[in-house]
């Protein structure tokens, strides 16, 4: 059988929780980086592999697959992994996947918008950051937070569960993404502070090789407060 290749930029949240999620299970891979700063996936070669031009992908043997959670399960299952990756029992797996929904609809969303408006499009649009708009995300992600600690870290030391699952390596990935502009994650949400802690430790060394890059993104945007 051929080696699994993963097409993936660690700027991107889903590209690193896939590929966080294979360094930590042990599963052998390849290296396909896709620099999306650089515009490689507007290629007319990259929308071969995927035609929505997104990472992350692999190509498993010439079947490929792409959306991040939809790879994680996929791989947790084709590789035999520990049940707590992606769990068999029905009610639990029911739990992991209703939190998979709420993240994509909340956790992803008002992140992604956080970081968006204050580097990518001033980057991309040449224009201030719009303070009207980010204080509306930023305080609409406030409440998803709350809502994280309280409801699915409500009773277990991670999402749904007493161990790690992909819910907990997609969601610290979305959440690196606004550490990075320094908002105020762990701020009144001792909760949400000791998981993340638990889940990095849990990941690493992965974890802190995969961020290097929001580690790099965090420095500048600090600087350029100063």
């Amino acid at each position: 059988m051929s080696r699994l290749k993963l097409y993936f930029d660690l700027m991107s949240q889903p590209s690193r929780a896939v590929w966080i999620f294979l360094k930590a299970t042990g599963i052998p891979f390849e290296e396909k980086p896709v620099a999306l700063r650089k515009g490689e996936h507007q290629t007319e070669e990259f929308a071969k592999i995927n035609p929505f031009q997104l990472v992350p992908v692999i190509d498993d043997g010439g079947f490929v697959l792409y959306e991040s959670l939809s790879i994680c399960k996929y791989l947790a299952k084709s590789r035999n992994l520990a049940d707590h990756w992606y769990p068999s029992e029905l009610k639990h797996r029911a739990r992991i996947e209703s939190y998979l929904q709420w993240h994509c609809l909340m956790v992803r969303l008002f992140a992604s918008q956080v970081f968006r408006i204050q580097v990518i499009e001033p980057r991309a649009m040449n224009k201030p950051v719009d303070r009207q708009r980010l204080a509306k995300y930023e305080n609409i992600l406030s409440v998803v937070l709350d809502s994280f600690e309280t409801v699915w870290l409500k009773d277990t030391p991670y999402i749904c569960s007493n161990e790690i699952s992909i819910a907990d390596v997609a969601c610290i990935c979305e959440l690196m993404q606004v550490y990075a502009v320094d908002y105020p994650l762990w701020e009144d949400r001792p909760k949400l502070e000791a998981w993340s802690k638990r889940v990095r430790e849990r990941l690493n060394p992965h974890y802190d090789q995969a961020n290097f890059m929001v580690d790099k993104v965090r420095n500048h945007f600090l600087a350029s407060k100063i």
